[in-house]
C-alpha cells in the first residue's frame, strides 16, 4: 500500500529523515517510537505532504506521490492528526469535522445538509456529538484530541496517519483513546501508522514497530522483538522497560 525508499529531509545542517525505508501493507497498524528528535513527525509530514523530501521516493496504491500536496494526498486516502491538535478555535467542533467532509473525495457531491450529516455521524462515534456546537477554543486537550480524529476520520482516510494522540492526557484518557483507534481500525478497514511515547500502550497495540534515532531507521520488527533489541533498548526504551 505505502513505500517509502531512501527519503530524506534536511533542515539546514540537521538531517532529520536520513534515508529511511519501509513498506507498509494493507490493514496493518504500526507503531513509530524513538527518542524526541529522532525524525518521527517529520517522516509523518513528509507522508502525509506536509514537507516535501529533499531527497527519496514516496509511492501510496502504487503511484508516485513524491512531490503531490498535502491536499490531494488526503482526497487520495491519506489522513493524518497533528501532534499539537491543528483545528480551527473559532468554530465549533462539528464545523471543523464538515470542512473535511466538505473537502474529501466526494465533498463536492454534497448539500451542506447532507455534510453536516456526515459530520455528525463522526462525532458520534466518539462521543462528541454532544459537544457539536462548543467552540474548540472551549474544548479541553481530551476532547481535542478525540475532534481530531473525527475530522481525519471523515476523509474517509485508506491510511491514518496518528501523531502523538496520547499527549497530555491521564492513564484512563489515553486507554480511551486507544481503544477508539483500535475500534476504527476494524470498522472502518484502516491502515495506521502512529507515533507514541506511551510504550505499555503502543506496544500492545500494533503488529510492528519502527524505531527511529538520529533521523536513521534502526529497527523494523514485533513489538515482542524490538523491544529485546540492544540498539532499541540503548537508544530508546531503557532497561527498565524491559
Amino acid at each position: 500500500m505505502l513505500e517509502v525508499s531512501n527519503l530524506t529531509k534536511r533542515f539546514g545542517g540537521v538531517i532529520a529523515v536520513n534515508e529511511v525505508s519501509f513498506e507498509v501493507e494493507k490493514g496493518e497498524i504500526i507503531g513509530l517510537i524513538g527518542p524526541n528528535g529522532a525524525g518521527k513527525s517529520t517522516l509523518v509530514n513528509l507522508i502525509s505532504g506536509f514537507y516535501l523530501p529533499d531527497s527519496g521516493k514516496i509511492r501510496f496504491l502504487g503511484e508516485d506521490i513524491t512531490k503531490k500536496k498535502m491536499h490531494e494526498r488526503a482526497k487520495m486516502g491519506i489522513a493524518r492528526t497533528f501532534q499539537n491538535p491543528r483545528l480551527i478555535s473559532n468554530m465549533t467542533a462539528i464545523m471543523n469535522v464538515m470542512y473535511a467532509v466538505l473537502g474529501s473525495e466526494r465533498g463536492s457531491k454534497l448539500s451542506l445538509v447532507e455534510a453536516y450529516g456526515e459530520a455528525a455521524y463522526y462525532l458520534d462515534i466518539f462521543d462528541m456529538l454532544k459537544k457539536r456546537d462548543v467552540l474548540v477554543a472551549d474544548l479541553p486537550i481530551y476532547e481535542l484530541r478525540l475532534l481530531e480524529l473525527a475530522r481525519a476520520l471523515a476523509l474517509k482516510p485508506k491510511i491514518l496517519l496518528i501523531d502523538e494522540a496520547m499527549a497530555g492526557l491521564n492513564p484512563a484518557e489515553a486507554e480511551r483513546v486507544s481503544k477508539l483507534i483500535n475500534r476504527i481500525r476494524e470498522e472502518f478497514d484502516l491502515t495506521i501508522i502512529w507515533i507514541e511515547h506511551v510504550l505499555k500502550i503502543i506496544m500492545r497495540s500494533v503488529e510492528r514497530i519502527l524505531v527511529m534515532h538520529y533521523g536513521k531507521l534502526i529497527a523494523d520488527d514485533t513489538p515482542e522483538k524490538v523491544v529485546r533489541m540492544p540498539e532499541v533498548v540503548e537508544a530508546y526504551i531503557g532497561e527498565e522497560v524491559v
